[in-house]
């Protein structure tokens, strides 16, 4: 198929689960012979390590630069416009929108597809124009994300909070209507957005694993080392690891004072080495390398409260054999049944005895994950989600423009632009 990607942000360096999900998809689909025009919005330079990574994978790469958070386009829009934050910052880009609009008017694409609502509004025109059918890909429930955010805004800013999720459901609403197909994550971000939609079917786009890249894990049972891996420009991942060095980490610090807290990601926060200077705490960042802090860990912790869509960080722990413990939140949509493939727990202690257990019952720890990594390699490799992403395809109409190459358009050449 000849496909138009366009998304919100470089899939490279892999520094999040949604941009690990699009490069693994990327790299699936290019290996099933897909042809893919690969048009991004980027806060970050294109830098000679993606478009390597990247180039090879696609027939064009064309990366425009988006505004700064502090433009005043972006905060004017913010704070007039109809449209939620998260769309006015990804928005109003006519150099975005003109460049879709030439990619539209090519024609001969099997398939358009946009990623994420919030990044929509720069193509609406273009697509009602030219009338073209698309997919589009939702990770999470947009108007839904916003709690871990808006819980820390002080009380005189709550009512710009409701406002902005008011718009998010708004906005949500309109551009789940439009498009000729929509893929979710989980089941129950599906119903959320069929209910959203007023009732148009929704799909789902599982996430994955590369679990041979994990497979050769052996974590650390019997260690004192937890781990947690995120992205903290992702409000949920900020509120989980604040909460666990709040309520949970102390807890179990009362039960196994040798007990250490590996804190892995990019975007970490400096202000939390100054917050919580407890010497059992390690800062790491940014891993390029997660199997090898993987294998220093005894246990995986995922204490998420708010985000929906289901984890790639936890698949990740589970396909690489690490004990899990995690609120019913970081397990979303992966089928994890407590007690044999993980430990749940909703409170603060709950989550603390949970860890005390897994680090003082080696066998019992060994057990926990290597059941949850069989039930990742059954159910969530990356092969699996391309097939979902293929059979959504069926159900697009076809399109209302014909290439004017004709049924027969040769492939092009493989280049790249960038802007």
């Amino acid at each position: 198929m000849r496909i138009l990607w366009a998304m919100p942000y470089l899939p490279w360096p892999v520094t999040s689960g949604g941009k690990s999900r699009q490069f693994h998809l990327l790299r699936s689909m290019a290996e099933r012979g897909h042809r893919i025009t690969l048009l991004v919005q980027s806060k970050t330079a294109l830098d000679d390590e993606a478009r390597a990574r990247l180039a090879p994978m696609v027939e064009r790469l064309i990366v425009l630069p988006r505004r700064s958070l502090k433009h005043p386009v972006t905060l004017w829009h913010a704070a007039l416009a109809p449209w939620p934050l998260l769309t006015t910052v990804n928005g109003h880009a006519p150099a975005l929108s003109a460049r879709f609009n030439e990619l539209l008017s090519e024609g001969g694409w099997d398939v358009v597809q946009i990623e994420h609502s919030y990044g929509f509004q720069p193509f609406e025109l273009a697509l009602a124009r030219h009338r073209q059918p698309f997919v589009l890909c939702e990770h999470n429930v947009e108007s839904q994300l916003g709690a871990a955010t808006y819980s820390k805004w002080p009380v005189w800013l709550r009512p710009l909070a409701r406002y902005d999720q008011w718009r998010a459901r708004r906005w949500e609403r309109r551009v789940l209507s439009q498009a000729s197909a929509v893929a979710a994550v989980t089941d129950a971000d599906a119903r959320t957005m069929e209910r959203l939609s007023g009732g148009q079917p929704v799909g789902v786009v599982a996430n994955g694993v590369d679990t041979r890249a994990f497979s050769q894990v052996e974590p650390a049972v019997g260690s004192d080392k937890v781990l947690f891996v995120g992205n903290y420009e992702y409000a949920p991942n900020v509120d989980a690891i604040e909460w666990a060095l709040t309520e949970v980490f102390p807890r179990l610090w009362r039960q196994r004072p040798g007990a250490r807290f590996i804190v892995c990601g990019h975007a970490m926060p400096e202000a939390w080495r100054h917050r919580f200077t407890d010497a059992r705490i390690e800062w790491r960042g940014y891993v390029p390398h997660l199997a090898e802090v993987q294998a220093e860990a005894a246990a995986f912790l995922a204490p998420l409260r708010f985000g929906g869509g289901s984890k790639l960080k936890v698949l990740e722990a589970l396909a690489a054999g690490l004990p899990l413990v995690s609120t019913p939140e970081g397990v979303s949509g992966l089928g994890v049944v407590d007690g044999v493939h993980a430990h749940l727990g909703g409170t603060a202690d709950g989550l603390a005895e949970a860890l005390a257990a897994v680090m003082g019952q080696p066998d019992r720890a060994r057990a926990l994950g290597e059941a949850g990594r069989e039930h990742v390699a059954a159910r969530f490799d990356w092969s699996a989600s391309v097939a979902q992403l293929e059979s959504l395809y069926e159900r697009l109409p076809a399109p209302s423009l014909i290439s004017p190459w004709g049924a027969g358009i040769s492939p092009l050449a493989s280049h790249e632009e960038v802007a």
